[in-house]
């Protein structure tokens, strides 16, 4: 259900961050992953290329919304559909 979340939000116009402790092969696999399942991102492990050229790069990424596969419950994700 994320998955196909995620991907009509970017269908949406909404940007997509992966921002992942994964680096290097795990990385390259995470991506490929997502990929896979018709899922792209703006930007992985960095801000937008447009607010960096706005505000500079940050370590903190800027977003609306951070959504932790391991922290969002059912619920929680029902109320961010609603949302959104």
């Amino acid at each position: 259900d994320l998955i196909e979340f995620l991907k009509s939000r970017r269908n949406n116009g909404d940007k997509l961050i992966l921002w992942t402790c994964r680096e290097n092969e795990t990385l390259k696999q995470a991506v490929e992953w997502c990929s896979e399942q018709g899922l792209e991102f703006d930007a992985i492990n960095d801000n937008l290329p447009e607010m960096i050229e706005r505000f500079g790069n940050s370590r903190k990424v800027g977003c609306d919304f951070y959504i932790d596969d391991r922290a969002l419950s059912g619920n929680m994700y029902r109320l961010l559909k609603g949302v959104c």
